[in-house]
């Protein structure tokens, strides 16, 4: 399979970088299923800060990165909301698809080696040269 796939690649980076930047600003901002259980047993006014009550989201804490670039689905100093969400998703997949494709380069097929010059040639009745039937018969050859 000497094609490569190249029109797939590029059609499916293009659908990921179109879904990050743009599909991504609609997304819910309502609390996933891990959120509303953890905020279960608690009060939460309208800004979904807690209120009262007693439960486990009472002990969340900044992650060591919050402060890093692109830390909670932004850019740092872009103040248009749509433009630094969308802009962080186009980072995050042009990083993604840049790490993946290395370790796939790194990691892919090479062709058949070449015979250096001045190798043996596969003999007749179509063995290869050093392979274990060509050892026997050079071996008997030789006494």
């Amino acid at each position: 399979m000497s094609k490569r796939p190249w029109g797939f690649v590029v059609g499916g980076l293009l659908v990921a970088l179109l879904l990050a930047g743009v599909v991504s600003n609609y997304a819910s901002a309502h609390p996933d299923g891990l959120d509303s259980s953890l905020l279960r047993g608690c009060t939460v006014d309208a800004e979904g800060e807690i209120t009262g009550g007693s439960c486990p989201a009472q002990q969340e804490r900044d992650h060591e990165l919050a402060d890093s670039p692109l830390a909670d689905y932004g850019v740092r100093g872009l103040d248009n909301d749509f433009l630094s969400t969308g802009l962080s998703g186009v980072l995050g997949v042009l990083l993604t698809f840049a790490v993946g494709g290395g370790v796939f380069w790194l990691l892919r097929r090479r062709g058949p080696q070449q015979p250096a010059a001045g190798a043996e040639t596969a003999e007749a009745g179509g063995r290869a040269a050093g392979s274990p039937a060509d050892d026997a018969s050079r071996v008997a050859r030789s006494r």
